[in-house]
């Protein structure tokens, strides 16, 4: 969850960080009031039971700890949808007309995510609140809770807030069905004193991320050229990660209580060892959704079905539960062959040909040379500021993060624009003579310089009626 913080522009609560847990006291009803500044003109918006004033309920305390609070100058926004409210909460010294432009945003994306599963989820008290904070003194986050969600970011509506902020809208309604009720059994119950490790973030995670961008277009948020430009940073982290000859999915899953949020200080190699399974389940999702509309078949429809199945009746899932409900949706050969090589192990997607069946092509820079490495400018050269690439350029030299390069053939590194313009006077196959210093010591080492392994995905121009058609199916507003 987000930060808790209290100062004089708000009271921002996440229960686990401001209340004690008392174990022996879980099943518990929980009565609080808080007492809101009236001279700052505070009010209080949370998903806790309104009993009268400022005094709000919880039945127990694990539905009291996942109740985020925000207490502030706030301002509300809210709609009906089949008898429900959807409220918009929100803490930002933009102007009226901006918060107005950015209900209409989120209006459009509740709406369209509820066409994907058909149905909201029955909201307990019949409401859902999504509690925005946008200030420059926050932290960025989004968490999803049962009936709520807190959205927090240093940008304002109207710096920036706008277009940037939207994602995370998308995103963190979508777990109001995946995550809030179609569970993962192995979060079950969660538990507050111990990591919580899970088989399914891949697809409890990553496919609302693959849904994140897809809800935004299909919301008229972005254009459909926008996202599709979009998938190229996820889909190039994941396909030219070394990570994906160690680790599938679930065991990126189960890294989750090391790598999202709850790291140490230590340095560890997670650039050749580890995929984010947002990244990794949103290309998935991907390939699943494009690969279902070869059959005519869809991702939406299978989400439909494991809603029914496993968050409309509340019954926790588990991989196996997902690979059975796919079965039964797309067949049981289908099923185990895609589980088979992309779940339970890490091969990758034949992604050229699904792009090809939705007018979109997949090209390689393969003409631009790559030399492998992250830089960060510093008065004595550029640091490599992290691990290189497994089987890069760069990592075939023993180059490694923390080396300084202070030359390249003889010219000066003194900044990543000397770095590109290099780069860019070179060829592939090119040999570059590389001074490095390391630990106080002044080394040299050859860099043999490859293809760059990036791709771009874009539009087709001369894409197949059919592609076409299919294409605009995929993307069109439900």
């Amino acid at each position: 969850g987000t930060y808790s913080q209290v100062d004089l522009t708000h009271a921002h609560l996440n229960m686990p960080a401001t209340f004690m847990y008392a174990e022996t006291l879980q099943e518990r009803p929980i009565e609080i009031t808080l007492d809101a500044r009236k001279d700052l003109d505070w009010k209080v918006a949370t998903q806790l039971k309104h009993e009268e004033g400022n005094t709000f309920s919880s039945p127990n305390l694990y539905y009291f700890m996942d109740s985020p609070t925000e207490i502030s100058n706030l301002r509300e926004r809210e709609f009906k949808v089949d008898g429900q409210t959807i409220k918009f909460v929100l803490h930002d010294p933009d102007p009226e007309s901006d918060f107005d432009t950015y209900w209409e945003k989120v209006k459009a994306i509740v709406l369209q995510e509820k066409a994907v599963f058909g149905e909201l989820p029955n909201y307990d008290f019949g409401e859902y609140t999504f509690l925005a904070c946008y200030a420059p003194n926050v932290s960025g986050d989004g968490m999803e809770h049962r009936n709520s969600t807190i959205l927090t970011d240093t940008e304002t509506l109207a710096n920036g807030g706008m277009t940037g902020n939207i994602g995370t809208v998308s995103h963190e309604f979508f777990h109001s069905w995946n995550v809030e009720r179609i569970r993962p059994a192995d979060l079950e119950p969660f538990q507050f004193d111990q990591a919580n490790m899970s088989d399914c973030l891949w697809f409890a995670e990553g496919f609302t991320s693959y849904y994140t961008n897809l809800i935004l277009e299909r919301a008229g948020v972005i254009s459909a050229e926008d996202y599709i430009n979009g998938l190229n940073g996820t889909f190039n982290y994941v396909w030219n990660s070394p990570a994906l000859q160690y680790f599938n999915p679930i065991e990126m899953s189960n890294q989750a209580p090391f790598v999202d949020a709850a790291t140490s200080v230590d340095p560890v190699n997670r650039e050749n060892m580890f995929i984010s399974y947002y990244s990794y389940g949103s290309v998935l999702g991907l390939a699943l959704d494009l690969s279902l509309r070869e059959k005519n078949l869809n991702l939406d429809e299978f989400m439909q079905l494991m809603w029914k199945r496993f968050g409309k009746t509340e019954v926790a899932y588990t991989v196996k539960d997902i690979e059975a409900t796919l079965a039964d949706y797309a067949g049981a050969a289908f099923a185990q062959d895609f589980f088979g090589k992309y779940i339970y192990k890490s091969e990758m997607p034949n992604y050229k040909n699904l792009f090809e069946q939705v007018g979109l092509q997949l090209d390689r820079a393969s003409e631009k040379p790559y030399f492998g490495a992250s830089f960060k400018a510093t008065e004595n050269g550029l640091e490599i500021s992290k691990n290189t690439f497994k089987d890069s350029p760069a990592y075939q030299a023993d180059l490694d993060k923390g080396d300084v390069i202070t030359s390249i053939d003889g010219i000066a590194m003194n900044s990543n624009d000397a770095f590109k313009d290099l780069l860019n006077s070179k060829n592939i196959d090119d040999v570059l003579q590389v001074t490095f210093e390391r630990f106080g010591e002044v080394f040299t080492t050859q860099v043999r310089l490859t293809a760059d392994p990036t791709y771009t995905i874009s539009i087709a121009p001369d894409a197949k009626k059919s592609a076409i058609q299919t294409r605009e199916k995929w993307l069109a507003k439900k």
